[in-house]
């Protein structure tokens, strides 16, 4: 069994992505895309990025591990009319039937860096990214004190210690590790730039308390840590702290949720 695919397909990261799609919005503003351009979204969900890149004009190839998500974007590509945004199923660490050279830009925004092999990602991402082109990603921070870094450990806080040879996906939030892997893949350190940015959950009429509920239903991570908590009887108490900690983190004033999440944005300029 791949345990990656399987974790991303435990749930239905649909119903956390509603709370993101303003953010995918901004984000793929920023990046200052103009076409022509063919894109890469790299562990892409149902499209928060891709939707936003097809909508400005470029023509989108998106890729997710799990086929509950890819399904979920090719309809909403589907209901968009979006003909030039395909979603398909494929893995971070080796994507095979992807031609070298193939992108002007290849994006993961939360995405990737959830892959198991991080040095055979930065070296595919590399690999189908023109010359010329850029490839940019999203990663968590490790310890950082916003939303989701506190929730992500508070969720391996409940959980088993990992098997050897496990490699934590919030490495990618760590420069020197960026650096180390991209290096591996032949991209010296002077094409890397690494900023902090905010990235932000919204809902109007949807309380912390919600939010909190969705992740602990629909989000892979939360949804195992939270078995993990109901076979050691803790369950009650990681669902209070969940809460507790959106509610500490809510920004809005109007009984919706503003919740922001700081991330490390890298930029690879090849």
């Amino acid at each position: 069994m791949n345990q990656n695919k399987a974790l991303w397909e435990k749930g239905d990261f649909t119903k956390v992505a509603a709370l993101m799609r303003e953010s995918g919005e901004a984000v793929v503003k920023s990046l200052g895309v103009t076409p022509p351009l063919r894109a890469l979204d790299l562990g892409c969900g149902d499209g928060t990025t891709a939707v936003p890149l097809a909508l400005m004009g470029a023509e989108v190839v998106g890729i997710d591990i799990a086929g509950n998500l890819v399904a979920a974007g090719n309809r909403r590509a589907a209901e968009a009319g979006l003909d030039r945004l395909k979603f398909q199923q494929g893995d971070a660490c080796d994507l095979q039937g992807i031609d070298d050279h193939s992108f002007d830009l290849t994006l993961s925004v939360f995405g990737a860096m959830f892959a198991p092999k991080p040095f055979d990602v930065a070296s595919e991402m590399v690999r189908v990214t023109r010359p010329g082109g850029r490839i940019v990603m999203g990663n968590w921070i490790p310890g950082d004190p916003t939303f989701v870094s506190q929730l992500l450990k508070l969720s391996s806080s409940y959980m088993l210690p990992p098997p050897d040879g496990f490699v934590s996906p919030m490495t990618w939030g760590v420069d020197a590790d960026i650096i180390e892997r991209f290096g591996q893949a032949g991209v010296p350190r002077e094409k890397i730039s690494m900023v902090k940015d905010t990235y932000h959950f919204v809902s109007a009429d949807k309380s912390p308390t919600h939010m909190s509920e969705l992740f602990r239903r629909f989000y892979g991570p939360t949804m195992n840590a939270f078995e993990a908590a109901q076979e050691s009887g803790k369950a009650e108490e990681f669902s209070r702290q969940l809460a507790d900690l959106a509610k500490a983190h809510n920004e809005s004033a109007n009984g919706g949720t503003s919740i922001p999440a700081t991330y490390l944005r890298v930029t690879i300029q090849l």
